[in-house]
């Protein structure tokens, strides 16, 4: 995972994940009918579990996309596993019929990628960033660019200093 580069945090709870993968869902119900959904691993897999229970869907593909990095800069996008044939053969082959989900769109790189095997499915995430919106269709949350946003599963309990460093308590 990149290192943050802003002091912009935005940290995303269990509760409040689990409320704005549930939005996205509602949104998404207006959109389909959806035959199958395909989640860009790893980010996608927890609001795809959370998006097919509320849409009854059973048709469950990953698409793996790795990004080789610096821990700052985003570099190669790697397809480490690609769509299963018969998903791509929904619908129109090239689509249509097929959601997409991912937790964020940051830059749009990783959406073009997927875009590019399946260019007529609907894809959505629960956020994006400005860069990025331009790859998706729906998504529930804008945040800055320079925003990082902290994940539930990333996160642990830890202490926290007090703001007043003499704080006697």
């Amino acid at each position: 995972m990149a290192e943050p580069t802003s002091n912009k945090a935005f940290p995303v709870s269990w509760d409040q994940f689990h409320r704005d993968a549930r939005a996205l869902a509602w949104r998404l119900a207006e959109k389909g009918p959806f035959e199958a959904i395909v989640c860009i691993t790893r980010g996608g897999l927890v609001p795809a579990a959370i998006i097919c229970r509320e849409l009854g869907l059973r048709l469950i593909e990953t698409v793996c996309v790795a990004s080789y990095h610096d821990y700052k800069n985003q570099t190669e996008l790697k397809v480490l596993k690609d769509v299963a044939p018969s998903i791509k053969a929904i619908g129109d082959g090239q689509g249509k019929g097929v959601l997409v989900v991912d937790d964020l769109t940051d830059t749009g790189k990783t959406a073009r990628v997927v875009r590019g095997m399946l260019p007529n499915a609907h894809f959505a995430t629960v956020y994006a960033k400005p860069a990025g919106v331009p790859t998706v269709d729906t998504f529930v949350t804008e945040v800055s660019q320079d925003t990082w946003i902290y994940f539930p599963w990333d996160m642990g309990l830890a202490y926290v200093e007090p703001i007043a460093k003499d704080h006697k308590g």
